[in-house]
């Protein structure tokens, strides 16, 4: 990791495939965070998926500023989004979002 860097933003994403939906759903949303791990700005990018078993997951991803982020989320809707037509689609209502600057030394990423 860059030293000059002192503050990351890290993206929270809580959301769910709609029924029906869920594994295509599961596979977009991989495809994405794949495509953001591969892009220079994007220092982690990772998914969790509930242990109740309810569908729901835990989307996020650490980016150096909010340039790369933005240039990043940009780059998905332009190459994935127009491929693949969104997320839209296949998520079950609204997702809770959120945006979050953590000091770089309090997270600890691999080993």
């Amino acid at each position: 990791m860059n030293s000059e860097i002192s503050k990351v933003l890290v993206e929270t994403v809580v959301c769910a495939g709609a029924s029906g939906k869920a594994a295509r759903f599961l596979r977009m949303v991989e495809t994405r965070q794949a495509y953001k791990r591969r892009q220079d700005g994007c220092l982690a990018a990772w998914i969790g998926e509930s242990i109740e078993g309810q569908g729901m997951i835990l989307v996020q991803s650490v980016f150096v500023d909010r340039q790369a982020w933005k240039r990043i989320s940009d780059e998905v809707i332009k190459v994935l989004d127009a491929k693949d037509g969104g997320l839209e689609s296949v998520v079950a209502g609204p997702p809770l979002i959120g945006m979050f600057e953590i000091n770089l030394a309090d997270l600890h990423i691999g080993s």
